[in-house]
């Protein structure tokens, strides 16, 4: 192995090679390698050649890395978050690695990454990274719902903070704004659908402060009146939202719909196909695998497309396909759907904003 580790590290600039042969080459033994190595030299070459070059392909062995390679990965990634030169490459790694829901992702509770991005959330002024940070958070919830009541306050801090941003901050104007309030539009439904009376609690806490009531009337309240009544705020508790019994019965895809019952929109409202019973619903058409999701990609300065943090749907095997798996696929791919469309919700939300205000003016 020693001998064959510098011919690896040799390789991995050739990940940018325009032979399509060698490049599957170069990948194959790269991956073989990675499996075989139990140290870290390796991945944190191949992390720090992503960070440099963005490479798509070095993108693809690390967001398909495994056990116990994991550990190294968040690990590497949490020293890269501290830099402020390449924190942004490593949040979009990050949103990367949780789109392709590895099964060890749920350990990134455990890990110091995850206060890493949280802390970055919280105090960064970068209103790009705190976009891209803030889209991870969102798709990376529904994969470690079991939380504390501390981790929980932090993520309605985030929530405080970001709503206010614009307000505060009137010189990020344009797509940079709009992107923002999207995002945080995304947020508020995530939050308000997994955590109800504690965000209530919050919301009622942080908003009935004077220096907070215009934030409130601009920004929360018209997200507020594009749900519905959240069932547990009658039923549930706050403690019962942190009790780890409550989410043992659900998969992310389970929560991502639940999230979507509590919209008004007519297109993410419960009453579509595939909202009403988890248990009731078997595909009835065949599965469009050729709709896969968009790959992440920057475009005006850096901004994530707001769909590109998005659940991978499980494609079915190809021998023995089975029920559970087939309504996988199918509860996946309406997903899919819901987060394109949480953010195009938004986007009208903050236009129609802006128009009303030009008509009072």
């Amino acid at each position: 192995m020693a001998k064959d580790q510098p011919n690896a590290f040799d390789l991995v600039p050739l990940l940018g090679s325009s032979d399509l042969h060698e490049l599957e080459q170069v990948k194959n033994l790269l991956q073989e390698t990675l499996s075989a190595d139990k140290g870290t030299m390796l991945l944190n070459s191949l992390v720090d050649y992503f960070l440099d070059t963005s490479s798509s392909q070095a993108l693809d062995i690390l967001s398909s890395v495994r056990e116990p390679h994991d550990k190294y990965l968040l690990d590497k990634m949490n020293e890269c978050m501290g830099k402020q030169s390449c924190r942004l490459s490593t949040i979009t790694l990050l949103g990367h690695v949780v789109r392709k829901q590895p099964p060890w992702i749920h350990k990134i509770a455990r890990f110091p990454l995850l206060a890493s991005l949280l802390k970055c959330l919280k105090t960064d002024s970068d209103v790009v990274v705190l976009i891209t940070g803030v889209l991870v958070l969102i798709t990376l919830l529904p994969m470690i719902p079991q939380t504390n009541k501390q981790l929980l306050c932090e993520y309605f801090d985030i929530f405080g903070r970001l709503a206010a941003w614009n307000q505060r901050h009137p010189g990020a104007q344009g797509v940079f704004a709009v992107h923002l309030h999207a995002s945080v539009y995304s947020l508020f439904h995530r939050l308000y659908g997994m955590y109800p009376c504690n965000f209530v609690s919050y919301l009622r806490a942080h908003y009935s402060m004077k220096e907070n009531v215009d934030t409130f009337e601009e920004v929360v309240k018209p997200m507020l009146e594009h749900v519905r009544i959240h069932p547990e705020l009658i039923t549930g508790t706050k403690d019962y939202e942190v009790d780890p019994i409550r989410w043992k019965r659900f998969e992310p895809h389970d929560i991502v719909i639940e999230c979507a019952k509590i919209s008004l929109d007519s297109k993410e409202a419960s009453s579509e196909e595939g909202y009403s019973s988890l248990s009731d619903h078997i595909p009835r058409r065949p599965v469009d695998h050729s709709r896969s999701c968009s790959e992440l990609s920057i475009h005006a300065p850096g901004i994530l497309r707001p769909s590109a943090f998005v659940l991978r749907p499980l494609t079915p095997p190809a021998c023995s396909p089975n029920f559970e798996t087939a309504r996988t696929v199918h509860v996946q791919q309406r997903m899919r759907k819901q987060y394109r469309r949480v953010h195009l919700v938004a986007i009208r939300t903050v236009l129609s904003t802006v128009f009303r205000r030009r008509r009072r003016v």
